[in-house]
């Protein structure tokens, strides 16, 4: 029987199947924990299901993020948002002229 309370952002391991999983949501009202496994499934359990896994709280693995290792930078919206692939922060002239909101959806050069 497993003791530890579901909390969102945490990240456990399941040790009959060896999986890591984060808590999404957890819903008081009707009894569901939202979860997504480290291979990016989505997956949905109640609080009694809850309560009979056998469970380890763990770190935020390094490798959670594998699912989106297939999406290329240029897959990314960047230019839309004024930022360009590589820059940390946007800047005074990747903003639209007072007046010209237009602008702001044009391809920069």
């Amino acid at each position: 029987m497993n003791e530890l309370d579901p909390i969102e952002g945490n990240w456990y391991l399941d040790l009959d199947s060896g999986r890591k999983f984060q808590i999404l949501v957890v819903d008081d009202i009707s009894g569901g924990i939202e979860i997504q496994y480290s291979d990016g499934d989505i997956d949905q359990i109640d609080l009694d299901a809850w309560a009979s896994m056998n469970l380890e709280p763990i770190e935020e693995p390094e490798d959670w993020t594998a699912p989106l290792d297939d999406v290329e930078p240029d897959d990314l919206p960047y230019s839309e948002m004024g930022l360009e692939e590589g820059k940390e922060e946007w800047e005074e002239g990747d903003f639209p002229a007072k007046g010209d909101e237009d602008a702001f959806h044009e391809e920069k050069e």
